[in-house]
């Protein structure tokens, strides 16, 4: 990451602080741009499960067995690219898309009240719930955590120009760009992963027609949205053309191209059934426009080594880290084991659904 306006000598100096709090800063170094949307190429992972243990059908397999399937499953057949429990909200009553969905159909208010929905009894939720009891931001801003920045903006703008349709449109224009498409992004995002278990229930592992892949021109700079995907045809499902691997779903938007196939039916079906069969994708009093984009079904973890060995053995090496390989430690048992993990995945793809798969449960 860039941080602006802070020279590697202080960051060095609360270098100290961070560690505290379980996080590293190293590789520090001046920089002469931001990083901007879009420049990210992938994430590095290193990872430690702990209390590893097999499931109940697997009690008589070895565990060593097992880790070493599962691993080499997902190396070589991938998993499927959902977006994580992160981008919608973990744990959450009111999730980042019920947001999106209330903002594409222009119902601010009803955004609004979802956004301060409470969740648990702490001083933000108070406040939260003061608000929607109330309506009244004056109050509901001097109990506000200062700490709750996108909070407080919305709060001094509905304080301002009160509770309608406009100013709660004032409310979300008060908040940057960037943070008021993410609400509408995780709306996208949702449906894209429902759109990728209906084909997978649909269709399976086949290529069929009017399924999307990559055109040649994909990576062209000038290439439009509906130039970067081909559509199969009769003819390259009859010769299996294409592979899973290739396949792209399109995220929601305005610019992009939908399967001519069932899957193009369910994405018309769902949107309808969501209120937004005449959505255009454009929110005009938010200043937001959702061109969409295309997303490979698959991924696949690069460069993924692990190894597995006692709790205890880790505990004593974490002072000392060593570089994680494929060897395994003598005997580990399932009762007090750790798998260490180490993998790189493409941007926009997510270490929490890769463990899943790995994992066969919920990380």
């Amino acid at each position: 990451m860039v941080v602006k306006k802070v020279s590697p000598e202080r960051l060095k100096e609360v270098a100290p602080a961070f560690r505290k709090k379980a996080m590293n800063l190293y590789n520090m170094r001046p920089a002469d741009q931001p990083i901007r949307l879009g420049q990210l190429r992938g994430n590095h992972f290193d990872i430690r499960v702990r209390n590893v243990k097999k499931h109940s059908a697997d009690s008589s397999a070895d565990l060593k067995d097992l880790v070493h399937e599962a691993l080499e499953n997902v190396k070589t057949k991938g998993f499927v690219n959902y977006y994580g429990p992160q981008r919608f909200g973990v744990g959450q009553k009111v999730q980042a898309d019920q947001i999106g969905l209330a903002l594409l159909k222009e119902e601010m208010v009803t955004a609004v009240k979802l956004f301060f929905t409470p969740e648990v009894d702490d001083p933000l939720d108070r406040a939260k719930r003061h608000f929607l009891q109330t309506e009244d931001a004056k109050e509901t801003l001097a109990m506000m955590p200062e700490y709750k920045v996108r909070e407080r903006m919305v709060l001094r703008a509905l304080n301002r120009f009160g509770m309608g349709q406009e100013g709660c449109t004032r409310g979300w224009l008060s908040i940057p760009h960037s943070m008021r498409v993410f609400y509408i992004h995780a709306y996208c995002s949702r449906k894209w992963n429902e759109a990728a278990s209906y084909r997978l229930q649909t269709y399976g592992q086949r290529v069929v027609k009017g399924d999307l892949v990559f055109s040649k021109d994909a990576n062209e700079k000038n290439s439009t949205l509906s130039s970067q995907v081909h559509m199969v045809t009769a003819n390259e499902e009859e010769e299996s053309i294409y592979t899973l691997n290739q396949v792209v779903l399109p995220m929601p938007g305005n610019s992009i191209t939908y399967p001519d196939n069932k899957v193009g039916y369910w994405y018309k079906e769902t949107l309808a059934k969501d209120g937004l069969q005449a959505c255009k994708f454009r929110v005009h009093p938010l200043k937001l426009n959702i061109p969409g984009c295309y997303r490979l079904m698959l991924a696949y973890p690069k460069n993924l080594t692990y190894k597995l060995q006692h709790d205890s053995e880790v505990v004593m090496s974490e002072e000392t880290p060593e570089k994680i390989t494929n060897e395994q430690s003598e005997n580990p048992t399932a009762s007090a084991s750790c798998l260490s993990l180490s993998f790189n995945l493409n941007s926009s793809c997510y270490a929490t659904v890769c463990l899943r798969e790995i994992m066969k449960c919920d990380p």
